[in-house]
């Protein structure tokens, strides 16, 4: 008499909106990797077509919002999904319908990556795409993950919004605080840009500084940290962990594809986030 095997346990969900990058290294090719790379089961809504390298983005093209809905909405009525991460969006059109989607689903996390600009600074939000952000989609982020550039320019744009005297290099501290009055419950900005020997991520709540990491600063730069990050924390938040815990897990997984990057091409290196699969398969050879 045969006995039929029990059924695995299927993953976590996790629902990306993003760009495509045709270079794997950002945008929704890098969330499907990060996500399934941490055990989760990744789906994706894809808000825009980019023409780019490893060096830069030439141009983007936009989906139609009714698209981007309609994308969500097929999914999230057929699976059930343990976390949103949201990067580049396209337009203004695109957060607005991107917010209506995740209203329906208060109780799900979400991850926002506030993508601003490429690694060689090409411009990939405009100051109304911006504003539609801290309105719409904020309010409704469990937590951000800027880069100290895009932490500034975000808490810049809701001083002037608020009538405030515009601060040309704002603290970080105060950034974040102005991120959180904006709505969202957790603030983690990512220190790769400043002047620091060591990289230093800071997550902030409504009482200040929860934890500050600090990692070795590696050489060059890299194409898709950001994405790495973000869809990292997506990752460990739908397998359970609570904020701080993800935020650190998150972070040792994205250093260690930073650490294993490659440079396929003649621009920025890309992370390795199969990393660990690479090094069993070298451990098998020895």
């Amino acid at each position: 008499m045969s006995s039929s095997a029990p059924s695995p346990t299927p993953p976590a969900i996790v629902l990306a909106f993003a760009g495509s990058d045709p270079t794997g290294g950002a945008g929704i090719q890098a969330d499907l990797l990060t996500l399934s790379s941490m055990g989760c089961y990744a789906l994706s809504v894809i808000t825009a077509i980019t023409v780019q390298d490893t060096a830069g983005v030439e141009d983007i093209l936009a989906i139609d919002s009714d698209w981007v809905a309609d994308q969500a909405r097929a999914l999230l009525e057929d699976m059930p999904v343990a976390a949103f991460k949201v990067g580049m969006v396209g337009s203004v059109e695109n957060i607005a319908a991107i917010a209506e989607v995740v209203a329906d689903y208060p109780d799900i996390p979400l991850i926002l990556d506030p993508v601003l600009a490429s690694g060689r600074g090409d411009e990939l939000a405009s100051e109304d795409m911006i504003a539609a952000l801290t309105e719409l989609l904020l309010p409704q982020t469990t937590i951000i993950t800027p880069n100290s550039q895009e932490a500034r320019r975000l808490a810049r744009a809701q001083s002037l919004e608020d009538d405030e005297s515009e601060e040309d290099d704002p603290a970080l501290a105060e950034c974040a605080t102005r991120l959180l009055r904006m709505g969202c419950e957790y603030v983690l900005i990512t220190g790769t840009h400043e002047n620091t020997p060591q990289v230093i991520n800071t997550l902030y709540g409504d009482g200040g500084v929860i934890r500050a990491d600090e990692w070795e600063r590696l050489p060059g730069s890299y194409h898709g940290s950001g994405c790495t990050l973000a869809s990292a924390i997506a990752a460990t938040l739908a397998n359970g962990l609570d904020i701080p815990e993800a935020v650190r897990e998150a972070q040792e997984y994205t250093w260690q594809t930073l650490a294993a990057g490659f440079r396929p091409g003649m621009g920025q290196s890309i992370p390795d986030r199969f990393f660990w699969a690479r090094e069993l398969d070298e451990g098998r050879r020895d």
